[in-house]
């Protein structure tokens, strides 16, 4: 199944799982260097000495990486994203290891039909982002704006 593409085609309650992407040393230290230069995303020693137990990626490389996959599993042709004004609850719940394999679990909470715009409306999702062993790393609960079809 392909995520849909305009308002009419999410359906409360669908869920689709999808992606992966195996998570390097290498990036997590370019990453954590750039944007996150925190000791335990810099350093095996400095992870182990704290309770992550070794070298981990920032959350916010996790959120890069989940964003990637949910962009790739997106229709090509799609016509209907429109952006999104945020994200609520986003959790980090356990550490993304070098080695780690992610995939994104994507489920539809809620949509509404805009009032004072008649051609879009918005999505409420859930999106949790599992490992190689099922657990739970990520989750975060976006807001999407998207076209109705006038076609």
């Amino acid at each position: 199944m392909r995520s849909p593409s305009y308002f009419e085609d999410f359906k409360i309650g669908v869920s689709e799982e999808f992606g992966e992407y195996t998570v390097t040393e290498e990036e997590i230290l370019e990453f954590a260097s750039k944007y996150d230069p925190q000791p335990f995303h810099l350093s095996e020693e400095a992870g182990k000495s704290m309770h992550f137990g070794g070298l981990c990626a920032s959350g916010w490389h996790t959120c890069a990486i989940a964003m990637r996959m949910i962009v790739d599993h997106m229709p090509k042709t799609n016509k209907g994203a429109l952006g999104s004004p945020g994200i609520d609850e986003l959790r980090w719940t356990k550490p993304v290891f070098p080695g780690d394999c992610l995939r994104v679990k994507s489920t539809i909470l809620d949509k509404k039909a805009s009032k004072s715009r008649p051609n879009m409306g918005t999505i409420f999702m859930q999106n949790e982002v599992f490992n190689q062993n099922d657990e739970l790393v990520m989750s975060n609960k976006p807001i999407v704006m998207v076209k109705k079809n006038t076609s």
